[in-house]
């Protein structure tokens, strides 16, 4: 477990997407939100999209915003630095923390939850695997990914750090 520095590398805040090759790094908050993290290893290509709800019925004002606009808009962007090579997609997911007593959809699922299960399906439907995820609970985390390896850093607040 290594501990990685809040400065370290471009931060995408709640409802963007970012995407690098090569070298650097992405970051994010998340709370109840989801921060997906798709990397191509042969092409060290890597996107962060911060997702913050899990549906946008048709809304396109902001793709990153939701589960079922951000993968593909996040892919499409990689598709574009990858000038013409075929992705071959990984995807690491973190949060889907329970922040509030209340939720807004439904008496039985926690925005956490929904978001959760909405990025699942959406990275399914794009027969995209996930390697690693680090989710649910009470508690905020800081997600950072690395485009050369593709390890994922994720700091839980008041523990410790992980990479998966």
């Amino acid at each position: 477990m290594s501990n990685v520095p809040d400065s370290e590398g471009k931060f995408i805040k709640m409802a963007q997407i970012g995407v690098l090759q090569t070298q650097g790094k992405l970051r994010t908050l998340l709370g109840s939100c989801v921060g997906i993290a798709l990397f191509d290893k042969k092409l060290k290509l890597i996107g962060l999209a911060h997702v913050v709800m899990p549906c946008s019925m048709g809304t396109s004002d902001s793709p990153g915003k939701y589960a079922d606009t951000a993968i593909p808009e996040m892919i499409r962007r990689m598709n574009k630095l990858a000038c013409g090579s075929k992705l071959f997609l990984t995807a690491k997911i973190a949060g889907g923390a329970n922040m509030f007593s209340y939720t807004t959809a439904s008496p039985s699922a926690t925005i956490g939850e929904q978001n959760i299960l909405a990025v699942e399906e959406s990275l399914a439907k794009e027969q995209i695997p996930v390697l690693g995820r680090h989710l649910g609970g009470s508690f905020g985390r800081r997600m950072v990914v690395d485009a050369e390896s593709g390890i994922a850093h994720i700091h839980v607040v008041g523990y410790a750090t992980v990479q998966f």
